[in-house]
């Protein structure tokens, strides 16, 4: 509206301009036809019609001066302004200018005077003030702009309309989400438009998603209580036995089993705190440029037993620049996993000449490879689908176990695009491999 208003202000004006312009030619016009020399002197009979044409504006003065070539009035105003320019021959020009306290609109108009004794241009100069070209460039104005106005409100109200019913099924959705109890996240059933249809099924997938992190929780909590529950009840009952028994030496295995119940509650609680990180971070997926050599190096350091000075360890590095998009602390996890593992079941049995525990780092392909092997009993193929499911054990594992190294490892791999397998290894034992893509998560 601002710019049609300045568009029809613009025209207003010089249309008005254009009109008012013409009927000041058409004065100044007739007054030079009346121009006469007598006795070697310029005169005018001014004429009544070169005055009438300007009185159709009966609110605006007129003003007029008609000078001989030397510049000596001949009659009308001698004080007129001047143009800051001379007209150029008989062409006539128009300018604005202040006189008697109003802004004027002028035309000058020259004709060339050959008579005896008197030779040179004369001027015709008149001038109206502007009160009729404004009052007519307003008219011009309202009558462009009322219509288009007019039909611009009309619009705004149809968009008003168009928006209010088209987002009215907001609403539906809102009351149908406030009606809901906090546990259900179903998808969202209320009719929506076309429009819309994204924004709710991408709804619908949050909560999708949201759902199933509630439900994992909720299986968390359960199965951890219930993991938990046991060593706890065998710690009460073994210390109790302990302070009631006097015989020192059924003391003392009392004792001991109370240290091995709380060592493998101790392992139980780390690896279920370790599986709820390694859950949070995986649905966070803030990934950086990860070196692996460094995680597997900072991964051994944290899960060797430093005080076993006779355990053979063997790390071949054969990819030092291997660098993918990851989470450092989420595969330093799964390989502390694999290594404390393969320390509990596969070490102890290996030949003199080969280590108790041998890691492998390399590329093969699009991917990189990391390998834990061990000399231990491995697992049978008949359970190598299952042991990758939480609180799942082999039938080989130790009853000190949890079951969750595995589940923990097959998370972070696939959580970064990659995958882990089990295989046999030669001349006995177990390997498990972590594949990675290359530079991507």
């Amino acid at each position: 509206m601002l710019l049609v208003f300045a568009a029809a202000r613009a025209y207003g004006v010089r249309a008005a301009n254009l009109s008012y312009d013409r009927l000041l030619t058409a004065s100044a016009l007739s007054i030079v036809e009346a121009l006469t020399v007598i006795q070697g002197e310029l005169s005018v009979d001014l004429p009544y019609s070169s005055l009438s044409s300007l009185s159709q504006a009966p609110e605006d003065r007129v003003f007029y001066r008609i000078a001989g070539p030397q510049g000596d009035l001949v009659t009308g105003q001698g004080d007129l302004p001047w143009p800051k320019r001379t007209p150029a021959g008989e062409a006539p020009l128009f300018f604005d200018a202040e006189y008697s306290g109003e802004t004027v609109r002028f035309a000058m108009l020259r004709r060339w005077i050959a008579a005896p004794g008197l030779r040179g241009w004369a001027t015709v100069q008149i001038g109206q003030t502007r009160r009729a070209r404004e009052a007519f460039a307003r008219d011009i104005v309202l009558r462009s702009v009322l219509p288009i106005a007019a039909l611009t409100l009309l619009a705004l109200g149809a968009v008003w309309l168009g928006v209010y019913r088209a987002l009215r099924p907001l609403r539906r959705i809102e009351q149908e989400l406030l009606s809901r109890s906090p546990s259900d996240l179903s998808p969202v059933s209320a009719p929506v438009p076309v429009e819309m249809t994204a924004m709710v099924h991408a709804l619908d997938r949050f909560m999708g998603r949201l759902s199933l992190n509630i439900a994992t929780l909720r299986a968390f909590i359960a199965e951890a209580a219930h993991q938990i529950r046991t060593p706890l009840a065998i710690l009460r009952a073994q210390a109790q036995n302990a302070l009631d028994e006097d015989d020192v030496e059924r003391q003392r295995r009392a004792v001991v089993v109370v240290e091995d119940q709380a060592a493998r509650l101790t392992r139980l609680v780390n690896q279920l705190l370790s599986d709820a990180a390694v859950i949070h971070r995986a649905d966070l997926r803030r990934f950086d440029e990860v070196l692996l050599a460094d995680v597997v190096r900072q991964a051994l350091r944290d899960s060797l037993p430093r005080a076993d000075a006779d355990l053979r360890v063997r790390f071949d590095c054969e990819a030092e620049d291997a660098q993918i998009q990851g989470d450092a602390m989420m595969l330093r996890e799964a390989i502390k996993n694999l290594v404390d593992n393969a320390l509990r079941y596969g070490c102890g049995d290996a030949p003199a000449n080969e280590p108790d525990l041998a890691l492998r780092l390399y590329a093969h392909g699009s991917a990189y490879r990391i390998e834990v092997a061990d000399r231990g009993p491995g697992i049978a193929q008949a359970e190598r689908a299952t042991v990758f499911e939480r609180f799942s054990r082999g039938s080989t594992a130790k009853p000190s176990g949890a079951g969750l190294g595995l589940a923990i490892v097959r998370r972070v791999a696939e959580s970064h695009g990659g995958t882990v397998s089990l295989h046999d290894r030669e001349g006995g034992g177990l390997r498990i491999r972590i594949e990675l893509p290359r530079g991507s998560a």
